[in-house]
């Protein structure tokens, strides 16, 4: 991505108050992401999940931050299954395998650090 692509991006988001869950709005059959922020030390991106969907078991070279915003996540790492509900976060550990899965409609804010 182009430094000026990503200043735009950002700009969007940048001095201004912006209600979380409105950025990504339920869809059927589908999951819906949007890029908050990106950098050399992590990103931001807000997704929802339609009711079924999910990610599909993968691991990642950096710890991510999971922030449930809206109705609860099934999120599995390592073989744990953990239940995360609005208001609540986890953290999936560099390497470990996990998935998500919306056993019903969910939103989430994930913030993936690279240092």
């Amino acid at each position: 991505m182009s430094g000026k692509k990503e200043a735009g991006e950002a700009k969007k988001f940048t001095e201004k108050a912006i209600e979380l869950n409105s950025l990504a709005v339920y869809q059927e059959g589908a999951v819906i992401s949007v890029e908050i922020a990106q950098g050399k030390t992590g990103t931001v991106t807000f997704f929802s999940f339609d009711k079924g969907q999910g990610l599909s078991e993968h691991t990642a070279p950096f710890d991510a931050l999971v922030q449930v915003t809206d109705g609860e996540a099934l999120i599995v790492i390592a073989g744990r299954e953990n239940t995360v509900k609005s208001g609540e976060f986890i953290i999936m550990p560099a390497n470990k395998p996990h998935a998500l899965k919306a056993n019903n409609k969910f939103k989430m804010l994930l913030t993936m650090i690279r240092s």
